[in-house]
């Protein structure tokens, strides 16, 4: 647990993880000093991809730190809110709120979400200088050994650490407090997966470098411009920005199949869209027709139909005979509905050829691709189901997507004040990024969740019928410290802030706002909609990093002299907490409860392939209540007994050893493998 992860950070380096990767994936491409052979990767990858020694990359100071801090494992434990997470509207939900760092919160979700989160949106830091970001990321590196670790001169060294140390607010702080997060947000996405980041103009140029350097150049889909209000301020006395973008990366490109920033109507323009990119609608009369050059035509299979467009190709022969497809259309290819999508159309004949080879879709609706029309149909399911908001969204700025004006004015109706928190996103323009990906039942993230816009627009979109699931991620960050700090207006707001805490009897930390929202958005959503059956709750979730005094008896903890140390963890976190760390660890996630089971007295929790041991005292009679367990149930198998260490004394793991390793030999056939965890 916490000491295995403090020993393992200890010789992590920046390229581990890339390295684990090759290793996994090329392990004969590794000699046996360890050392890579890059000639023979050569020799993997052939002819498939053209190599280049020219390079392009953003460089900033401290890139290899961020790359550090990415490889090292948190250390920090998972305490669940026992009491909220209890209550009848949260105990079976699948939604999700973590008060800790984002850089920890990431590690942790990775262990059991990489690869299975759709969509991710985040609003960070834009670093203006009066958005109050400074470098937060703390850890106790010294020059002479984080020179070591990351192969650099002590000078530099300094240099970085400085950055950490003061809370820089420069381009290179925000860039180093940025990358870490990104490449492991990058690992969280599914291999369809796409991100949206908010920024505005003093980073926009950075960041879509780090992205590309990130994501990859091939995986930039688009920027969107967001225009946050329809005029300028009236003091200003030059130019005046009210656009912000939004940046949108896949994991794959190949494989995303969102529609962004498109528009087909003849009388209105998206904010997102140049006017001059207008499309007119088109309604595609039923039926299947051939638009070739002759009237009878035939292509072989094999063939490819408008390569430099679609790049599909024919599985079978494409007759045409009178201008009629004559037999079944069966495609291959890379299209934006997919090949499933489009083997679908191909079988109930809803697809044309026109006389230029280019292939489409019968539709019997007018077709739009627009970002409005994705959210549209959310609305005309919203309605049917008796959806409304509070306040008339038909009259909102920036041609109905929402302005920061509005955003002020959701926090108002939600908090009684005018708005808690500076800068919001409108709850429209959420829904509407959450649309365009197009996908039910989604896992949608944000790990800068602020005052949980994302998720209140999660559980509005779930109304209209979706049944998408929210992680937020938010830093507890204390407003009595912030407000000694701050000063002008950010003071008042901070003040403001800290009244309305008091008022609702909650802690004076950040996350509080974002927690309240969730639950007044929900309540209000159940008000206007009693018969709804969608997950309005979330379970919530704090990371706490263990005091030195503690991380200081697991270090000198030693098993083999049966000092029991356990019981003085178990009272810092709880029981609870380490049996959650240990679940999002192996896979579980954070919503799937553990079996409780009893063994002669002793509880044990058991899920998938786990058997965990956490308490201390595990008596001969417990012992042999497990391994009754395994001989008479034959539903009972986990292969993984995970023990806590710090709980038993050597007797008791050699007996419970000893006594399962004979199941590997018997008609069960069962290798138990034992994890000892410290």
């Amino acid at each position: 647990m916490i000491k295995d992860i403090t020993i393992a950070n200890e010789t992590i380096t920046p390229n581990d993880r890339e390295i684990a990767a090759l290793r996994e994936h090329f392990p004969a491409c590794f000699k046996d000093d360890g050392s890579f052979d890059i000639e023979r990767f050569k020799e993997y990858l052939g002819n498939k991809i053209n190599l280049t020694h020219e390079g392009y990359e953003l460089r900033f100071l401290g890139k290899n730190y961020a790359r550090f801090l990415a490889s090292l494992e948190t250390t920090t434990v998972v305490m669940p809110d026992e009491a909220h997470n209890v209550l009848p509207e949260n105990v079976n939900s699948d939604n999700v709120y973590i008060s800790g760092d984002n850089l920890d919160g990431l590690k942790h979700l990775l262990k059991s979400y990489a690869g299975k989160v759709k969509c991710v949106y985040i609003d960070p830091p834009y670093n203006t200088g009066s958005d109050g970001f400074v470098y937060n990321d703390s850890f106790d590196f010294t020059a002479a050994g984080l020179a070591e670790r990351l192969s650099i001169d002590e000078e530099q060294t300094q240099r970085i650490l400085d950055l950490t140390k003061r809370g820089s607010a420069s381009h290179s702080a925000w860039l180093m407090f940025m990358y870490p997060r990104l490449l492991l947000a990058r690992n969280l996405l599914s291999e369809d997966g796409v991100i949206f980041i908010s920024i505005d103009d003093n980073e926009q140029g950075n960041l879509k470098l780090i992205c590309d350097d990130v994501f990859g150049e091939e995986n930039f889909v688009s920027q969107l411009v967001w225009e946050k209000k329809k005029k300028g301020s009236y003091l200003a006395n030059g130019i005046t920005n009210i656009k912000e973008y939004v940046l949108v990366y896949s994991k794959k490109k190949s494989l995303f199949n969102g529609l962004v920033g498109e528009t087909n109507s003849e009388t209105e323009t998206y904010p997102c869209v140049n006017a001059s990119n207008r499309r007119d609608v088109r309604v595609i009369p039923a039926g299947i027709q051939s638009k070739y050059r002759k009237k009878n035509f035939t292509m072989k299979s094999g063939e490819v139909i408008s390569d430099t467009t679609m790049n599909l190709v024919l599985l079978s022969d494409l007759i045409i005979i009178d201008g009629v497809l004559a037999q079944e259309l069966t495609i291959e290819g890379n299209w934006r509905y997919g090949q499933e999508a489009m083997a679908e159309y191909a079988k109930n004949r809803e697809i044309y050829i026109t006389q230029d080879l280019y292939l489409r879709r019968i539709v019997n609706k007018p077709r739009s691709k627009g970002l409005k029309d994705l959210l549209l149909r959310v609305g005309d399911e919203a309605e049917s189901n008796g959806y409304s908001y509070d306040f008339d969204f038909s009259n909102l700025q920036s041609g109905g997507w929402g302005s920061n004006e509005d955003a002020d004015e959701e926090q108002r109706l939600l908090f009684g004040e005018q708005s808690l928190m500076s800068y919001p996103k409108p709850v429209l323009l959420i829904m509407k990024i959450i649309a365009t990906v197009q996908k039910e039942g989604m896992i949608v993230c944000d790990f800068f969740s602020g005052s949980a816009t994302t998720a209140e627009a999660v559980l509005r979109s779930n109304v209209a019928g979706k049944k998408h699931k929210f992680i937020m991620v938010q830093l507890p960050e204390n407003m009595d410290e912030r407000l000694e700090i701050v000063t002008g207006d950010d003071k008042i707001q901070v003040e403001k802030v800290i009244k309305f805490l008091n008022s609702v009897n909650r802690q004076h930390t950040l996350d509080q706002i974002g927690i309240e929202r969730i639950k007044r958005a929900a309540k209000k959503i159940k008000d206007d909609n009693p018969d709804t059956t969608a997950d309005l709750g979330f379970k919530h979730f704090t990371l706490v990093e263990p005091p030195q005094d503690t991380l200081d008896k697991l270090e000198e903890f030693d098993p083999d002299e049966n000092k029991f140390v356990g019981s003085d963890l178990l009272s810092k976190f709880g029981k609870n907490a380490v049996l959650a760390t240990w679940l999002v660890r192996d896979g579980y996630g954070l919503t799937t409860p553990a079996l409780e089971t009893d063994f002669a007295g002793y509880k044990a929790h058991y899920i998938g392939k786990h058997l965990y041991l956490i308490d201390k005292d595990l008596s001969n009679d417990a012992i042999m209540a497990i391994v009754e367990r395994f001989e008479t149930d034959g539903e009972f198998n986990p292969e993984n007994v995970v023990m806590f260490g710090y709980s038993f004394t050597w007797t008791e793991r050699e007996t419970l050893q000893t006594n399962l390793k004979r199941f590997k030999n018997t008609e069960k056939n069962l290798h138990v493998n034992f994890d000892i965890r410290y």
